[in-house]
């Protein structure tokens, strides 16, 4: 008769984050590849080859061959072993529930807001967010790294404007508030945090088209 035997791998697993970024471009590059992105979602509740080749409707060497990939760039992690007989069934699951992709992963082209600062730009905006991206990906590395947590604030929301007069007001009143706070609060013996602040138009979730790549534009909007 079969027995079934399970065996917990305490000592690797942790909880699965909400969000993590990929700092290494050979694991940005394992992420991007279209069976193995379907592979990550599907693990977010741990899974084992068998299992995904079944729900999948693929073979189970071609599920193993890519979890080997996964795994090697610690997009997902052993969390369980169940013996059945003289078999050992491997139960994975991913290391969180949605990726970013850090700039780090293509340091030769990554973006420099120093470049050509414009706060008016939208180009500059996105130059901020990605290295926005890059440094707290590396705290959240650290931090994990020394167990400890990372001390960040931040506020999303949303405001409508009557007239672009009115939004060029509002922004000339949150610089001088923010000026204002900074004078305040700010000593040269001090920590030193990035403030970053941004104002741009609401997109709808069903506008987000993930193939989609923001190709260089003369004319911004």
């Amino acid at each position: 008769m079969l027995t079934e035997e399970s065996h917990r791998i305490e000592q690797n697993h942790g909880p699965l984050l909400d969000v993590a970024a990929i700092e290494s471009p050979a694991a940005a590059a394992a992420s991007l590849d279209p069976m193995r992105a379907r592979l990550l979602a599907e693990l977010k509740e741990p899974g084992s080859a068998s299992t995904l080749a079944a729900h999948l409707n693929i073979p189970r060497q071609k599920v193993n061959y890519h979890l080997r990939t996964l795994e090697q760039h610690g997009l997902i992690e052993l969390v369980e072993e169940r013996r059945k007989g003289n078999c050992t069934e491997r139960i994975l699951q991913s290391t969180a529930n949605s990726y970013v992709i850090s700039p780090a992963a293509l340091p030769t082209v990554q973006p420099d807001p120093a470049r050509a600062p414009d706060r008016l730009s939208a180009r500059w905006l996105l130059a901020l967010a990605a290295r926005l991206v890059r440094d707290v990906g590396s705290l959240l590395r650290s931090s994990q790294n020394a167990g400890k947590p990372v001390s960040t604030f931040a506020v999303d929301g949303e405001v409508k404007f009557a007239s672009a007069a009115d939004r060029s007001a509002f922004a000339d009143e949150l610089s001088l508030a923010i000026t204002t706070l900074v004078a305040k609060y700010h000593t040269e013996n001090g920590r030193a945090h990035r403030l970053v602040l941004a104002v741009h138009p609401s997109v709808p979730e069903t506008a987000i088209a993930p193939e989609r790549i923001a190709h260089p534009n003369p004319q911004e909007p």
